[in-house]
């Protein structure tokens, strides 16, 4: 259950927040004796609570509806993972993990928490110029995190925003603390959506200080994981120019410190261990890696739902444009099922429920944000404004950091006889830039999720085989299933409108 808050006009039953679903009842509430619950009357409380406001529910599945993954046997294969994979509507509840309905309700459960944070925030006490710090950076950390909710559920629930699609429907944009037992809502439009998100961005941007983090800093939003989340909002957005502002505030003029290095021999010493290596791709104490996230799910499972076929995966990692160089993000890889493999991306991890029980939840630790992203966003910011020769520099950077052997240089001319387009006038040079910024994108985030957000941005088509593995369906560009459906109590009982099909 849900812990409740004694806040300043009495005790308030929070009925978070899946629209329709609800956590608590009032009776559970009104039982509950003074004692159990948490009075939200100093600081430390509030930043204690706001460990909540990081939503536990992983965005990887979205693979499964990818262009990485096609049939893939000898795991088991939920109904959900079926629906997700033939881009049907999801009919499983809100509680199971890896679906679109337990993301939804997960993540306004963590957006709740801001809010209870930032109702209160006023009234608690700050005396010291510390203490007034200290509560200006809680209300960073609360806006940040109701902002990054908020982003990822209209990117997922919605049309990508572009000048065609600003003024349709995309999420409610959830303020203020539940006071009322089922309340209704409304979609907003995506327009609206994304000028609140960056409102509240911004403001804890301005406000953000890393002082009061000690040592797991990683864990909450500090100024670089909030850097981050910008260069990401404004390249969703398409405002270019924005998005290389935060991007170069980021990783400032030698952006090397925030790329891992797999060609080191740190990482190629570590990938014959599939316990070190994820150890070592998700550690805190790698600069690169700017907000860790805990994440309840299976998809670090290798005998759960899909993955990549072994010979995508091989050619997927195998095709480059580098001569006598090895792609050092194909290897390690956990056989997944019968014939798909899966990067070792993620620590596979299970809390007990208490110490000799064999019930608890499965977990992984997930890296939210990295400089890579930052990077390969500003590229791909340099390429749409057309500077050319910038981004060739920073894709030099990178490369060096994923291919060993033969030392990769990127040229033109290098990258348009590996597309196949020599001499072909209409494939551009800033045609040839973004096809392989795409590529290595794909490859970089492959089993992380966010393929899918590319799919959507660029409107590509997606094909899957069936079981017999001749068979395909496909998902069009402009397909309207695309846009994950709201969930049926949303709709039921929040008085949300669903998604077109």
């Amino acid at each position: 259950m849900m812990k409740q808050f004694n806040m300043r006009s009495g005790h308030i039953c929070t009925f978070i927040l899946s629209f329709g679903v609800l956590l608590t009842s009032c009776s559970d509430f009104l039982d509950e004796t003074p004692d159990n619950r948490v009075d939200l009357d100093n600081l430390e409380k509030a930043s204690q609570l706001l460990t909540n406001a990081y939503s536990t529910a992983s965005y990887a599945f979205t693979d499964w509806m990818s262009d990485n993954v096609g049939w893939t046997r000898g795991t088991n294969l939920r109904p959900s993972h079926l629906e997700m994979y033939a881009w049907e509507d999801v009919t499983t509840g809100p509680t199971e993990f890896d679906t679109p309905d337990f993301y939804w309700f997960n993540t306004y459960n963590a957006i709740a928490h801001a809010n209870e944070v930032l109702a209160i925030l006023d009234e608690l006490p700050a005396n010291t110029d510390e203490e007034k710090e200290r509560k200006d950076a809680i209300e960073s950390e609360a806006l940040l995190t109701r902002a990054y909710g908020h982003f990822m559920l209209v990117n997922l629930f919605a049309e990508h925003t572009s000048n065609g699609t600003e003024s349709e429907p995309g999420i409610p944009y959830v303020k203020t603390p539940e006071t009322t037992f089922i309340g209704t809502y409304e979609r907003e439009s995506i327009r609206r959506v994304y000028r609140e998100i960056e409102d509240d961005l911004l403001d804890g941007l301005e406000l953000v200080n890393d002082n009061f983090f000690s040592n797991s800093g990683k864990y909450h939003f500090n100024r670089n994981a909030a850097l981050a989340f910008a260069s990401r909002f404004y390249l969703f957005r398409g405002d270019f120019v924005r998005c290389l502002d935060y991007s170069n505030r980021l990783l400032g003029t030698d952006p090397s410190s925030f790329i891992k290095d797999l060609t080191s021999t740190e990482f190629r010493n570590a990938s014959s261990s599939i316990q070190a290596y994820p150890q070592l791709y998700t550690s805190p104490d790698l600069p690169s890696n700017l907000l860790l996230m805990r994440k309840e799910s299976l998809v670090q499972r290798t005998d759960f739902s899909f993955g990549p076929n072994e010979s995508f995966y091989g050619s997927l990692f195998g095709t480059q444009p580098f001569p006598e160089t090895t792609d050092e993000r194909e290897n390690p890889a956990f056989v997944k099922g019968d014939n798909a493999l899966f990067p070792v991306r993620y620590q596979s991890l299970f809390e007990r429920n208490s110490l000799n029980s064999n019930v608890g939840t499965p977990y992984h630790i997930a890296v939210a944000f990295t400089g890579e992203e930052v990077l390969l966003n500003k590229i791909e910011s340099n390429i749409a404004l057309n500077n050319l020769n910038e981004a060739i520099v920073d894709l030099q950077l990178f490369v060096e950091r994923r291919y060993s052997g033969a030392a990769p240089v990127v040229t033109l001319e290098r990258l348009r006889s590996f597309f196949g387009e020599d001499g072909n006038p209409s494939f551009t040079d800033q045609l040839v830039l973004l096809n392989y910024i795409l590529l290595e994108r794909r490859k970089e985030f492959i089993a992380q999720g966010l393929r899918w957000f590319d799919i959507k941005r660029y409107g590509f088509a997606v094909s899957h085989t069936l079981q017999d593995e001749i068979s395909t369906i496909r998902l069009s560009a402009d397909d309207p299933r695309k846009v994950l459906q709201i969930p049926q109590s949303a709709v039921d009982v929040g008085g949300l409108e669903p998604n077109p099909r």
